[in-house]
């Protein structure tokens, strides 16, 4: 007698999971915040230009400054309570061990080189190469930056310890603009990127 070892209704296993649902939640939540700080910002950035330029009023959130700073607020404590929940759980799950670690210049290099090429891999979404991890570390520390100095140019005097490790008030507002710049200039690369590997806005929906 021969005995069948397949299951015929035996049910398939499931797909890793690339991305848990905490994560998922705290990058949509994450880009809404960023989305209307930096629309808001770029309006009360026109009530008293740093540069030789303004934003354009299309591009802007609040339509008035006073609209602009309600909004700016509103994304504030969504992006800061975010985020900082976004780095607990990386740190007490292990993810940021696990995911960003290690980190080398010369991998970096690497990496950067190949993906010049067009030939760095993205078949296992669930590591990161190191031209990622060294964007996503540095655009948590952007992130910090952000924070640091927007307490300052928003409360300095309550704030003196962080006014005197911006340089000052005017120091600041330069620090929080080219912040702020770094960190579009990433979601634009990482739009880029979404694009030519377009399983990767998949796995943020879905997990997998």
């Amino acid at each position: 007698m021969t005995i069948h070892t397949d299951l015929p209704h035996q049910a398939k296993s499931k797909p890793a999971t690339v991305h848990p649902l905490w994560l998922r939640l705290t990058h949509w939540l994450n880009a809404l915040a960023v989305l209307i700080m930096v629309t808001s910002g770029w309006q009360i950035y026109n009530a008293s230009p740093l540069f030789n330029f303004d934003f354009p009023s299309t591009l802007t959130l609040g339509g008035w400054l006073g609209g602009a700073i309600q909004w700016h607020f509103a994304g504030m404590w969504l992006f800061g309570f975010n985020g900082l929940f976004y780095l607990l759980m990386n740190i007490f799950t292990g993810r940021m061990k696990q995911k960003f670690w290690p980190l080398t210049p010369r991998g970096i290099f690497n990496d950067f080189c190949a993906a010049l090429r067009g030939k760095l891999k993205h078949d296992d979404l669930r590591h990161y190469n190191m031209v990622q991890r060294a964007a996503y570390v540095f655009v948590m520390f952007d992130g910090i930056v952000l924070v640091i100095s927007g307490l300052v140019v928003w409360k300095s005097v309550q704030f003196p310890l962080l006014r005197a490790l911006m340089g000052g008030f005017d120091t600041a507002r330069y620090v929080h603009f080219l912040a702020m710049a770094s960190l579009v200039g990433f979601v634009v690369l990482h739009i880029v990127m979404v694009a030519l590997v377009p399983k990767t806005l998949i796995a943020m929906l879905r997990g997998r």
